[in-house]
Parts: structure tokens; C-alpha cells; sequence
């Protein structure tokens, strides 16, 4: 895309994903990020409500607005910034929340005043969707088919991209929703019990304790995929053509291999504890990104493996462990 500077607004800011394109974007152009921040309002499941943490956002150089996107005065500053490309990841991702109602009003009502916005302004629309549309869909995953989300996040996103498709149509609007498959890296921390094994397993292990897996984890396979290749993806996002694509790897590697790496790179051999899965009903136990369209319609290709990724991140995850977490 063009290197004149733009403007560019990040809902969910002080998110894991939004705070990565926030750093990633703030050198190059001028970034204002959007975020709720985190109070001790929790769901009737004990998670908090919003997970945005200000120490994602240490060291970002740009402009910050607390404030809720459903709210009218944050709907107004977002506007009035006048974005050539918009972010939009603030949502409540929590996959196990109950509230439907609260889930629906915040992901897809809100969605339509972020079109709004992108509309009035001309803005390029890139904003994340999820790998739990899909559901128990038969891996590979494909956009478009055996999409039977298993929870009311999957499918309030299932809706946000039938939404966009529907104004892109309408519009010609650049809109581009980007199916995430399992995230981790930097950043995640403040995701609390939502974060990815990775970061859990890497900070039990730490801990000299063996990590905690399900039984039958060597069989349980998930497309993991690196923040540096989801980074990747929404920066090519703003050049490809619109629709919704899956980002992931391509490539589906089991919780037991994660375990197994870590303790490799840590230089440690604590064996494993394997517990029973409390989740089995209602689990995804293999889930792959077909990325082909991806690779096609933004010039995708993921550059970080398991392994090479865990290499990168585990500086990181010592640290959280040091400062963090004992």
C-alpha cells in the first residue's frame, strides 16, 4: 500500500491483537486507538468483561480514547478522527460468556456503526472475525462452508460477516474480515484464562511444574498461528481484495507438540499431567485453516512455524514470568 502516512483507527486498542497493530502502525502513520480498558465487571462465567490492558500499550506513541463502541460520544470521536483504515477487534471474545444479548449488542450492533463510519469516511474495513464460525466443521475449514458456530461468539462474528459481504455489495465498500484461527504471542497476558496454551504451558513449565494437558492431547490439533503472521495479514489486508478469509497456517499441530517444544527450548524435561477434558461435548478437537483463498486474494503466506515461533516468543514469556506472574 501507498507509504504517505495515514490515519488509522484500532478498536480494542489495548487488546493482544489491536495493541500489536498498534505498535506495529505508529511509526509510519498517525494511530488512534479505542478501547473500553478493563474494570472488575466480570460475566456470570467469573471472566472479566473487557480484557484491554494498559501495559499492551506501554511504549505506543499515538492517540488513546477510553470509551465503549456502543457508546454515541465514542461512535462521534471515531468519526470525527476521519480514519483512511480501521481496525475494528474490540468484541467480546470470550468464547464461554452465556450472555447472548450482551454478546449480539456489542459485536454485530455495533459493527454496523463502524460500516457507518468507514462509509462516511471512505476508510478501508479490516476486522476480525473467527475460526469459531465454523464450529465442529469438518477440517480443512473453508469461508462459506459447514459454518455451525457452537457458541453465541462464533456466531454473532458468522453475522458480522455476512453483514460486511452484504454492505460491501452494496457499497463497493474495501471491506476484509479476517477469520482468526488459534492467536498467540506477546501481548496475550492479559487475556487471563483466554490466553493461548503456548503462554499457560510455557509459564507452567517455568514454574517447574509438568504442563497440564487433556488426555488424548497428542490427537487434539489446532491451527496455531503467530502474531507476527496475523500482523502480516491485516497489513495486507488494507492492498487485497475484499471478502473473508481464513488466517492460520494451513497447518494444525497438536497441544502435545506446543508442551513438547517448550520444554525443549527451556532445556528442561518435566514430563506431562494429563487430565481429563471437562469440555469434551462441545469441543473443536481438530481445527486447520484452508488459507488457499487467502494466499490468492492478499498475498498470504505465513512465515512463522510452531517451532521457529516458540523460539521467538519464549523471551517474552520469561519475562511475563519474572515480572508478572511469581
Amino acid at each position: 500500500y501507498k507509504r504517505t502516512k495515514m490515519k488509522i483507527l484500532i478498536t480494542g486498542g489495548a487488546g493482544f491483537i489491536g495493541s500489536n497493530l498498534a505498535k506495529h502502525f505508529m511509526t509510519k502513520h498517525e494511530v488512534l486507538v479505542v478501547d473500553k480498558f478493563r474494570s472488575n465487571e466480570t460475566f456470570s462465567n467469573g471472566n472479566l468483561k473487557s480484557f484491554g490492558h494498559y501495559k499492551n500499550l506501554i511504549g505506543f506513541k499515538g492517540q488513546i480514547h477510553c470509551g465503549d463502541i456502543c457508546d454515541r460520544d465514542t461512535i462521534k470521536k471515531m468519526r470525527e478522527f476521519k480514519p483512511d483504515v480501521i481496525y475494528h477487534e474490540a468484541a467480546i471474545s470470550d468464547t464461554t460468556v452465556a450472555e447472548q444479548d450482551e454478546i449480539m449488542r456489542v459485536n454485530l450492533n455495533s459493527f454496523k456503526d463502524i460500516l457507518d463510519i468507514a462509509y462516511e469516511n471512505g476508510s478501508k474495513l479490516i476486522y476480525a472475525s473467527s475460526g469459531a464460525t465454523y464450529g465442529d466443521a469438518p477440517s480443512p475449514q473453508s469461508v462459506g462452508k459447514g459454518e455451525n458456530p457452537g457458541n453465541v461468539y462464533g456466531f454473532s462474528k458468522l453475522m458480522m460477516d455476512e453483514m460486511g459481504r452484504e454492505f460491501n455489495a452494496k457499497t463497493g465498500l474495501h471491506i476484509v474480515g479476517l477469520r482468526y484461527f488459534n492467536v498467540y504471542g506477546d501481548g496475550e497476558f492479559y487475556k487471563n484464562k483466554t490466553a493461548s496454551m503456548v503462554l499457560q504451558f510455557g509459564l507452567q513449565i517455568l514454574s517447574g511444574k509438568a504442563p497440564r494437558l487433556f488426555e488424548g492431547s497428542d490427537k487434539i490439533k489446532r491451527d496455531f498461528v503467530y502474531i507476527k503472521d496475523i500482523i502480516l495479514a491485516n497489513e495486507l489486508a488494507i492492498n487485497g481484495d475484499s471478502g473473508v478469509y481464513n488466517v492460520g497456517t494451513g497447518n494444525a499441530r497438536s497441544f502435545q507438540d506446543i508442551a513438547d517444544i517448550l520444554q525443549r527450548e527451556i532445556g528442561v524435561n518435566l514430563g506431562n499431567e494429563y487430565i481429563a477434558n471437562p469440555f469434551a461435548s462441545q469441543y473443536q478437537f481438530f481445527t486447520q485453516a484452508d488459507i488457499a483463498p487467502t494466499i490468492k486474494g492478499l498475498k498470504y503466506k505465513p512465515k512463522w512455524s510452531l517451532e521457529d515461533a516458540i523460539k521467538d516468543y519464549l523471551p517474552a514469556i520469561k519475562r511475563i514470568y519474572n515480572s508478572e506472574f511469581k
